[in-house]
């Protein structure tokens, strides 16, 4: 979507309009007295968007209450962007222009964030896509309290999500682990990040035994891909990491996985790949002076002639050694290795994202993320939780008690890659905590990562969850 700003009076007065506009204002719209009335008629019956159609344009009204810039009011006027977007559709309305008349920025960025996130669509291996392509085309924004650079950061946010959406719904035919790594590549071109990818005999000469582990049953190889953003003007002395699971296909290996509503839905195994790789986007493009690097272990899981078994003993880029009792249990075996590729950083913080657990997504369904760390991480806690809160990309906070730790004990291994049933998020969680020794939080987001039903402008399929979160932990982290 195009959108720009644009000076009061430089329009023809036939243009699809928007009116975003405070209570105390609506009486000033320059609309006749007949509509005046009918507007008032409408607010009375509580309608959220009012239109007028004048033949050769439509005008649409929304008359706020909104006062207090709160995160609860800031989600509603997201999904007010999204109900905007469904009348948009409704009229065929390629161009709209809204006009600002509530005078704060952050709600109209709010309602542009939820109209834009509305317009994704992923039709690429569609025929025919004239009956359900969205027609919002261009976006005209007039404004006293917007600035250029604040839209061009939206602009920059809204796309890095949209580039985490396409790699979450792309299937597994287009995006193999070489690929993913493709597309990281040319993201850094467009944003001006560095993305360094280590291959096969690299990824042996490591000895990461947990990626090269999982990789044995496909016909595929691995990658490791290291994304930097180093700004000469980077506020902090060492850099921030993120590290993104990256199994681009998850049929369980030889544990293998029920196909209906599992298997079916693996393609997005890489949802943590994909949020790490649309923050670095969003976040170098926007020019945000922090040192941030993300690293991605890639690769699908498969039960080929030589795939890992239950009961392999595995020895780790860090050397401790892990028995495998389950190989749909993954994910935690890539995100070791990186995690512990991440030491060589010297790392400030780093905060990892997968997909891992069914046990997180039946904790609290869609509507969250499951996060945990280690002591010291813990103190970033309360900034993740904040950053979360305001773009809606909330964070539960499990317990992490040494207790857990017994679960993941082995009689013949230093480890296990499994617990029991009890506490499965957390086991997982544990089992990472292993390969650290720096302040850490993991973030479990397979809840929400993936839809199977249309969610106001997270859409359905890929929802590019932990783009926004992480973009604006770091926004904050410079200010």
């Amino acid at each position: 979507m195009n959108i720009k700003l644009i000076k009061s009076g430089s329009l023809t007065g036939k243009e699809n309009e928007f009116y975003f506009v405070s209570q105390s204002k609506y009486e000033q719209l320059p609309i006749s007295s007949e509509e005046m009335a009918y507007l008032k008629a409408k607010l009375d019956g509580d309608v959220e968007i009012i239109e007028f159609n004048r033949y050769s344009h439509k005008i649409f009204v929304h008359v706020s209450k909104l006062q207090e810039c709160t995160d609860k009011n800031l989600e509603g006027t997201r999904q007010l962007g999204y109900k905007l977007h469904g009348i948009c559709q409704e009229n065929r309305i390629t161009s709209l222009i809204i006009k600002d008349e509530f005078d704060s920025d952050q709600f109209l960025l709010a309602l542009i964030e939820g109209l834009v996130l509305s317009n994704y669509q992923f039709i690429k291996y569609l025929s025919d896509t004239k009956k359900v392509k969205y027609y919002l085309t261009h976006l005209q924004l007039e404004s006293k309290t917007l600035t250029k650079n604040q839209i061009e950061e939206l602009v920059a946010l809204t796309t890095g999500v949209k580039y985490a959406r396409d790699l979450v719904n792309e299937p597994n035919s287009f995006l193999t682990a070489n690929r993913l790594s493709a597309e990281f590549k040319q993201m850094g071109v467009d944003a001006n990040f560095d993305v360094d990818i280590l291959e096969r005999q690299q990824i042996q000469s490591l000895k990461m035994g947990g990626l090269l582990a999982v990789n044995k049953g496909s016909i595929e190889d691995p990658t490791f891909s290291i994304l930097e953003w180093n700004p000469l003007n980077k506020v902090n002395s060492k850099p921030i990491v993120f590290v993104g699971k990256g199994i681009v296909y998850d049929t369980g290996g030889l544990s293998l996985k029920p196909t209906k509503d599992s298997m079916d839905l693996m393609k997005s195994d890489m949802g943590g790949a994909a949020a790490v790789a649309g923050a670095m986007y969003a976040i170098a493009k926007s020019k945000i002076p922090v040192h941030v690097i993300g690293l991605v272990p890639a690769t699908d899981n498969r039960p080929g002639g030589n795939a890992y078994a239950p009961g392999d003993i595995i020895n780790m880029f860090n050397g401790i050694s892990v028995e495998v009792l389950n190989t749909d249990a993954e994910g935690r075996l890539v995100l070791a290795d990186a995690l512990t590729y991440a030491k060589k950083y010297d790392p400030e913080f780093v905060i990892d994202l997968a997909t891992l657990t069914g046990a997180a997504a039946v904790a609290i369904g869609k509507y969250g993320v499951v996060a945990m760390g280690n002591e010291n991480g813990l103190e970033k806690m309360d900034s993740l939780k904040k950053a979360g809160n305001t773009v809606h990309e909330r964070i539960v906070e499990f317990p992490f008690w040494e207790e857990y730790d017994e679960l993941i004990k082995s009689d013949i291994a230093d480890l296990k890659n499994i617990g029991t049933r009890d506490g499965g998020a957390i086991t997982a969680g544990k089992f990472l905590e292993h390969f650290t020794d720096y302040p850490w939080i993991h973030i479990d987001i397979a809840g929400p990562a993936f839809l199977s039903a249309k969610d106001n402008y997270r859409g359905k399929g890929g929802t590019g969850v932990g783009v926004r979160l992480l973009f604006e932990f770091i926004k904050k982290y410079q200010s």
